[in-house]
């Protein structure tokens, strides 16, 4: 929960830096891809390293790195290129707090509840997401967007603290590979296991649509309530709100998935998912509590098929070569996760401030997802 703070942190205060800096939507969503790009290559390489020298040696020591570096970007970011520069680095160093986390529950949870302890593990990267709007929209009452964004680099720190001492029982495996066998010849393996690689598409569609919508719903909403007449601080208490909202699709979908079956599991909530993002820009109009709640429920299905993913994948992929399965899947779709906030933002510039145009450029990409999971069904 406290490593994953960071993640939306640029998003918490993107329309005080978009005023601050001057930025058009699409410069705005670049400084969001950038985090992205740099989240991707730190999977991709997380991932060798996880499999090389086991998930809890590979947690402790890249977390050194996620926790120390969003407080580049707090002291030095003041202006496009530097914010773009500085906020791809952070995104850079923030790989270790992810792969290695499901390596270890992949090893230390029995199937029968490993869906569900995935979702518990989404859930609390959810509920750090809701504490830095939280956070950022109380300090933001009386400091200004740097002061906000240095509460929440705190919080990384206490959560490597945590982690080093809760993990001081947990034995670090590396599970072997086959004789002879070298650690790249992983990657070729990964792209001949056609369940895996079906998974790793599904994914990609969801990672589209998701990594969008967390970089763009709180700007969405800021707009909505300013235009209700409230402030921006209280549109990013009601972003946080929506964020509790995943918490409770990241328990859910994961027991459903342990109950009800991956496939179907996943079926449901990707298409549930791709219908509210073709609706929910259109609908900026509605009342203030019903949109909440609407954004509510959007994240809410967005995220419920996010810890099926992950569990699909591991029980599709021998043990020894998991890391760089999480390693190629992250390269692919936290890949499309950098372009969606562009395109949206895109979007939004090129439509003269349609939101509806916007949002519905999640839904078209997140529409090939369903058909990745019939494959694993057939």
């Amino acid at each position: 929960m406290l490593a994953a703070t960071w993640f939306v942190a640029y998003s918490a205060v993107l329309p005080q830096t978009q005023a601050a800096w001057g930025l058009s939507a699409r410069e705005a969503g670049m400084i969001q891809a950038a985090f992205h790009l740099g989240y991707l290559s730190s999977l991709f390489i997380v991932g060798f390293i996880a499999d090389h020298f086991g998930a809890k040696r590979a947690y402790i020591t890249t977390g050194v790195a996620a926790c120390a570096s969003p407080w580049a970007f707090v002291l030095f970011a003041d202006g496009f290129w530097s914010a773009l520069w500085l906020h791809a680095f952070t995104g850079l160093c923030q790989g270790g707090t992810y792969t290695p986390a499901l390596a270890l529950i992949n090893d230390h949870v029995a199937r029968e509840r490993r869906g569900r302890a995935m979702g518990y593990l989404i859930a609390g990267s959810s509920a750090g997401y809701a504490v830095c709007l939280a956070v950022t929209g109380i300090v933001m009452r009386a400091s200004e967007w740097r002061g906000a964004l240095a509460a929440v680099a705190l919080l990384p720190v206490v959560s490597w603290i945590t982690g080093v001492l809760v993990l001081r029982g947990t034995p670090n495996t590396v599970h072997p590979r086959p004789a002879g066998e070298r650690l790249l010849a992983s990657l070729p393996a990964v792209w001949r296991n056609r369940r895996g690689m079906a998974s790793i598409w599904g994914y990609t569609c969801h990672n589209w649509e998701l990594l969008g919508l967390w970089a763009w719903l709180p700007a969405f909403l800021t707009a909505a309530l300013l235009a209700h007449g409230m402030t921006s601080e209280t549109a990013l208490l009601f972003a946080a709100l929506t964020y509790v909202a995943n918490i409770t699709g990241s328990i859910v979908g994961g027991t459903m998935a342990d109950r009800w079956g991956r496939v179907q599991t996943l079926l449901t909530w990707s298409v549930a998912s791709l219908t509210l993002s073709f609706a929910i820009g259109w609908l900026i109009a509605l009342p203030i509590a019903l949109l909440v709640l609407l954004a509510c429920f959007h994240n809410f299905a967005a995220i419920a098929d996010s810890s099926t993913h992950s569990t699909v994948l591991a029980e599709s992929v021998p043990p020894h070569y998991l890391g760089v399965a999480y390693a190629v899947r992250s390269v692919i779709g936290f890949g499309a996760g950098v372009v969606s906030p562009v395109v949206f933002g895109w979007a939004l510039d090129a439509s003269g401030g349609s939101w509806g145009l916007a949002w519905t450029t999640l839904g078209l990409g997140a529409l090939f997802g369903p058909l990745a999971t019939w494959r694993l069904r057939r």
